[in-house]
This record gives structure tokens, sequence and C-alpha cells, in this order.
């Protein structure tokens, strides 16, 4: 009991200032990001609508704020539509692996949403950026090399892989801790069997 009071009280706090801090510019690598890892580990944990408002909730208000105030652009661009009804797919993505899933497989589930991400995003980029030759080796080039005189695409897809693991391996690592320990099912457990057993004595 005191271990799901703990993840619900826990589990919020620490999925929302991890990804506050990691939307200050320049604080992280580009491409490097919170998002995949706070969607998927949303929908993992999160039961009902707290899944879905709560994430997209906090990264819209981030967006939102750093478009208006930092890089004085339009905060209700199409792309920004677009990736999140890809985060809302990774919601989704989350609550299929569900909150038992063993550590490991949730640690190759947050890999897997942000490659999902990256190869969507790109794919969208593709399609749209007239830059782009619209053929099989346009899209491998948005995917891997990008446009001149940008940094590379791999590079991109190395911090979202990297991000993707290292952020869900931080939330999900919280939240086994935040979960009952052993000696509290153990006590958890012998209460219960008490209470039986005095029922027993009782109707003896």
């Amino acid at each position: 009991m005191m271990g799901a009071v703990k993840a619900k009280i826990i589990l919020p706090i620490v999925f929302v200032l991890v990804f506050a801090v990691s939307r200050i510019p320049g604080f992280l690598p580009l491409g490097f990001s919170a998002a995949y890892a706070l969607v998927f580990c949303a929908g993992v944990y999160f039961r009902g609508a707290m899944a879905w408002w709560l994430p997209l909730g906090v990264m819209a208000a981030t967006d939102i704020g750093l478009s208006a105030f930092y890089y004085h652009i339009n905060p209700f661009r199409l792309e920004l539509l677009l990736n999140y009804a890809i985060y809302a797919g990774l919601i989704g993505l989350g609550k299929w692996f569900g909150h038992q899933a063993p550590f490991w497989k949730l640690l190759c589930g947050g890999i897997l949403g942000a490659a999902i991400f990256y190869v969507l995003t790109n794919t969208l980029s593709w399609l749209t950026d007239p830059n782009y030759t619209k053929t099989m080796a346009g899209w491998i080039q948005a995917l891997f090399t990008g446009l001149p005189g940008y940094p590379p695409s791999w590079e991109f897809f190395r911090n979202t892989l990297l991000s993707g693991g290292l952020f869900t391996a931080l939330f999900a690592g919280a939240a086994k801790l935040a979960e009952e320990s052993p000696a509290e099912k153990s006590a958890g457990a012998l209460e219960v069997e008490g209470e039986e057993t005095a029922e027993e004595a009782v109707k003896g």
C-alpha cells in the first residue's frame, strides 16, 4: 500500500522535473531528449487520463514557452502537431508493455520508442522538405546524412537512441524503487494472514 502511494506521488514529480530540466536550451546535445522516455514511461506507469494529459501537457507548456519567448517562432506549427501524434503513439506503446514488464524489457521499449520517433519525424522531413529528392536515396539521406551545412543525421539518431535508453532507465529505475519492497510485501501478507486468523478465531 505504501509503495503504491509513494509511486503515485514520486513518479510524476520525477518525470516532470527531469523533463523540464532537459528542455533548457543548450543543456543537452542536439537530439538528446527526455521526451521519448517520458511519454513511453507515462504509458507504462500512469493510469487513466493522467497517462495522456501529464506528459503531453508538460511538453506542450514547454514547447509553447520556448517557441514564443526563446526561439520567437510560431508555437503552433504543423510539425509540432504531428510530433504530438507520434508521442501519443509512444504512450500507447508504453501501455502495451505494461508496468509489470521487467526492467530490461522496459529499457528496450524506451529505445524502440525513440527509434520510432526518429524514423517517423525524419520521414516527415523528407516528405515535406523540397531539398530532399522524393526517392529511396533521398529518404536514406534524411535518415543518416541530412542536408549540407547541418550536422549529419546519424549523430541525431545516435543521441536519440542514447537518450531514450538513458532516461527510460532513470524513469523505470525510479518506478521500481518506489514500488513496495519485498519486506513491505511480506509485512502486508502477514497482516492479511493475521486478520484472517483473527476472523476464524471469532467465528470459532
